[in-house]
């Protein structure tokens, strides 16, 4: 399948720039030195955790509701979210006077929880983990009638995402691979449908962890694998890619790999310590790719790795600072 005949277009892409405007910020794109000697390569960050709310969901969401008739409005919107795209909605609808009802899980990162909340949105947690927090919120959508906005699996949302890629390759022109955290899906469709509009010979390099590897699964199977994600990247636990985003990694991302617990663990103490960047654990997986030397063929190339959010609890980075090093 080629990139033109996928279900987001480049003309969907500039009008979801257009509609979130100049509402967020364009985030650092920041050399380290340090990881490129490690690598053998030109290593540079793109610091999306610095973005509003703390992480890159806010493109896509703030595309997908300025999109919204105004009967959707009316009726509220809802979603479901292990918590950053929890916070985004919360944000982009109070920004909108759009009331919003957000599912999350019993075991959701009380800070995420929280973040929700002061944005003005109602948290459910009665599903006790995420897998069912999903078959939660479609039972809330039909009682509740709201407006339904997907943290990942939506073309809209893909093509506001796809604002980071092209800012990747504006403010590194010469970038020859572009790492991604990948959860869902949405966020690695959107970076590869703008980094391949501008720089179609660059590869794109999907990081999941070992225990929550949907696209890995997916991209081998043809289709969706329905998963029981587990790992401390609380981001990137999705229990399935979507099927809007799948088509596009398909034809889009070059590489699928996995890191280990050990060595996200590492990606996050590496952040925190020599790039000063307080990033999440699902941040840290494109770095903690390219320190384990899972990311091939980088050596003298020019390397982007985006670091994805921001948002952790203290007690997690906390534990992960103070545990050994890998």
């Amino acid at each position: 399948m080629t990139a033109a005949a996928l279900a987001v277009t480049p003309d969907d892409v500039a009008r979801a720039t257009r509609a979130v405007g100049n509402r967020l910020h364009r985030t650092p794109s920041i050399g380290s030195r340090t990881l490129g000697e490690r690598v053998g390569a030109r290593a540079i960050l793109k610091a999306e955790l610095f973005q509003r709310t703390g992480s890159f969901k806010p493109r896509g969401i703030l595309a997908k509701i300025a999109s919204l008739s105004p009967d959707e409005r009316a009726r509220g919107v809802i979603t479901i979210s292990a918590g950053n795209a929890a916070a985004a909605v919360a944000f982009g609808a109070a920004a909108e006077g759009i009331d919003a009802l957000v599912v999350m899980a019993s075991t959701a990162s009380p800070a995420k929880v929280a973040a929700t909340r002061a944005y003005g949105a109602t948290v459910d947690q009665e599903a006790p983990d995420q897998p069912s927090a999903f078959e939660r919120v479609r039972e809330l959508q039909r009682e509740t009638g709201r407006t339904f906005v997907h943290p990942f699996d939506d073309a809209t949302v893909i093509a506001g995402h796809a604002s980071l890629g092209l800012e990747i390759v504006e403010d590194v022109p010469d970038v020859d691979v572009v790492v991604v955290p990948v959860g869902g899906g949405g966020l690695i469709s959107g970076v590869a449908l703008g980094v391949k509009h501008a720089r179609p010979d660059a590869r794109i390099v999907a990081v999941e962890p070992e225990g929550s590897a949907a696209l890995a699964l997916a991209l081998e199977a043809g289709r969706p694998v329905a998963i029981d994600p587990v790992s401390v990247a609380d981001g990137l636990n999705a229990p399935y890619v979507g099927d809007v985003c799948l088509p596009i990694c398909q034809a889009l991302v070059d590489d699928a790999i996995t890191v280990t617990e050990a060595e996200i663990a590492a990606g996050f103490r590496f952040l925190y310590e020599r790039a000063k960047l307080a990033a999440e654990p699902a941040g840290a997986a494109s770095t903690a790719a390219l320190l384990a030397g899972t990311v091939t063929d980088v050596g003298g190339k020019t390397v982007v790795a985006v670091v994805s959010g921001g948002n952790v609890a203290a007690k997690t980075a906390s534990a992960i600072l103070d545990s050994d090093e890998a």
